[in-house]
């Protein structure tokens, strides 16, 4: 709005200055006219004086009617010494006040005149510096310089040209830093996946030597080498389809399909995913809730959030353990409470369990580090929120959803 302003002060400054101009050149009138008429009703009154002592016989009222008759036939006697009533004033004083004023009136004039032309170079060549300065912009945004910092409240053209650069440059600018930032988070993403499938990978290729070198090992330490490398494979094919998952969800490609659900049956259906792992451990599912509470969400999605949640949880419980569920619903939103009795995670961990790859000084030597930043990322794009809490006495996660 800034160049509008200054475009509304230009005008206003261009209007009072018209203004001004015109009131001297009537304030100068009305007194060249004052001296005018001073000087011809002198005159004229030096002249009655003068017929009345000359002509005694001559009266007020005729020589008003001479005054104010409305003929205007040249008279000879001034004719005769060169005064012409149709060229100039007879009152010779008149005539050079006229001239006088003339050039008072030029002199104004010529000022006014280059007064307003300046204002007029003087707005130019501003609006000649927003361009010269907009080209700047963009030569430097040409060399990837997205530094720049354009401040400008301005509505008209040029300033609409200008901000909408600097919302490019803004825009340029979180490009290029997201890049890099991308570039960098895909090269610790490689290296961890890199990092993640060397280990089961190698394990493999050593277990398969140590078959294919002893074809008479005992059937024993063979079935075990077999139930191991079923293990590294099982664990391989769970972080590619995890990778798989996540880069789906950065590159924006999945579609939910939104429904609303009873919060059971997300999570019921994510204990039939872990009931096998539940019964290894002899851990018990304490489920409680309101079973009318509901969730807008992607229903399969959601089972599978929860799944990894109560995966970790029961990783990290003791033999002959429990796991609490609780699930409700109020007006703001609804919400899982899932608890676990394990040994807990220290505090300065709890803050990077959600982070992809991550892996806590309590983690099974199984675990990939992947589960719980699928969970999240699923639990934020169905509008919800995930955080974890944890003490001595075991880990706790809240899921709440806001799309009621």
């Amino acid at each position: 709005m800034k160049n509008k302003i200054e475009l509304k002060k230009y005008l206003f400054k261009v209007l009072i200055f018209s203004l001004c101009l015109l009131s001297l050149f009537l304030i100068i009138n009305i007194y060249e006219y004052q001296i005018y008429t001073d000087n011809f009703n002198n005159k004229i009154n030096n002249i009655v004086d003068a017929l009345q002592n000359k002509y005694p016989d001559l009266t007020e009222k005729e020589i008003v009617e001479i005054l104010n008759s409305e003929g205007n036939n040249e008279s000879k006697i001034l004719k005769k010494y060169g005064i012409s009533l149709s060229d100039k004033s007879i009152v010779v004083e008149n005539e050079k006040k006229h001239k006088d004023f003339l050039i008072i009136d030029t002199i104004i004039l010529i000022f006014g005149i280059f007064s307003l032309v300046s204002l007029f170079i003087m707005y130019l060549r501003k609006k000649d510096k927003v361009i010269s300065d907009i080209t700047k912009y963009i030569e430097e945004l040409n060399k990837k310089n997205y530094s720049l910092k354009i401040d400008s409240n301005s509505e008209d053209e040029l300033s609409i040209l200008k901000n909408e650069i600097y919302k490019t440059t803004v825009m340029l600018k979180e490009t290029a830093e997201n890049s890099k930032k991308d570039k960098k988070n895909l090269k610790i993403s490689l290296e961890d996946i890199s990092h993640q499938l060397k280990t089961p990978l190698t394990s493999i290729l050593v277990m398969l030597d140590n078959l294919i070198d002893d074809p008479d090992m005992d059937k024993e330490t063979r079935e075990d080498f077999i139930r191991d490398i079923k293990r590294n494979i099982t664990n391989i094919n769970f972080l590619v389809q995890s990778i798989l998952k996540l880069s789906k969800f950065d590159a924006n490609t999945i579609n939910f399909i939104k429904e609303k659900k009873l919060l059971k049956d997300i999570i019921n259906e994510a204990i039939k995913n872990v009931s096998t792992l539940c019964d290894l451990k002899n851990i018990k599912l304490n489920i409680k809730g309101d079973n009318n509470a509901k969730v807008i969400c992607d229903f399969m999605w959601q089972v599978e959030a929860i799944t990894n949640i109560i995966k970790n949880c029961v990783e990290h419980s003791s033999l002959n353990s429990k796991i609490d569920i609780f699930y409700e619903q109020n007006n703001a939103y609804s919400m899982i409470t899932i608890k676990d009795y394990g040994d807990g995670i220290d505090e300065n961990e709890i803050s990077h369990i959600f982070e992809r790859f991550y892996k806590g000084k309590n983690s099974s030597p199984d675990s990939i580090g992947i589960g719980l930043a699928l969970s999240k990322t699923i639990i934020e794009n169905d509008n919800g929120v995930v955080i974890a809490k944890s003490d001595e006495t075991g880990t706790k996660f809240i899921i709440k959803y806001f799309n009621l």
